[in-house]
């Protein structure tokens, strides 16, 4: 039987993109990875990724929002960073044995400032969420550069 990889999810604050991707592992991947989320720094947890991921089923309301430093020593096959900051600005010690794979996706707090409505605003949340959970879907295969479909229009291997 093979290992399971270890997969950390990161973006800037570990609020909202890196917790529904690693809500979406754990529920649909916990079978082939082990999976963790961090930020460059912490936000706390956004309530409204935790609304829209338990409309989809899935729990992600104990999460803890962390740094990467926080995680320092486990040994990540993959890093996954799902912000534009965190792949800029991606710890070096992270990736000395991970390989580092950038897929962007939008930011639904920036999306949702200026909505009209509180239902406006989840629907930016919820479809960043639809997209996460694609990738997530994805994977491990989409990992190692096979089975890559694109995601969303915002999103982008790289």
């Amino acid at each position: 039987m093979s290992q399971k990889l270890k997969v950390l999810f990161l973006c800037t604050g570990n609020s909202c993109r890196s917790q529904m991707a690693e809500g979406w592992a754990r529920a649909l991947k916990s079978e082939a990875m082990d999976v963790w989320s961090a930020g460059i720094t912490t936000h706390g947890l956004n309530p409204r990724a935790v609304k829209v991921m338990a409309e989809a089923g899935v729990d992600i309301s104990r999460h803890v929002s962390k740094t990467a430093a926080a995680l320092a020593e486990v040994p990540f096959d993959y890093v996954v960073t799902v912000c534009g900051h965190a792949n800029e600005t991606c710890p070096a010690w992270l990736g000395a044995k991970a390989k580092v794979v950038h897929i962007g996706f939008d930011d639904p707090p920036k999306l949702a400032a200026d909505a009209p409505s509180e239902e406006a605003a989840l629907a930016h949340y919820r479809r960043v969420r639809d997209e996460i959970r694609r990738f997530v879907e994805s994977m491990p295969a989409c990992l190692t550069g096979t089975d890559c479909e694109p995601v969303a229009a915002s999103g982008r291997i790289s």
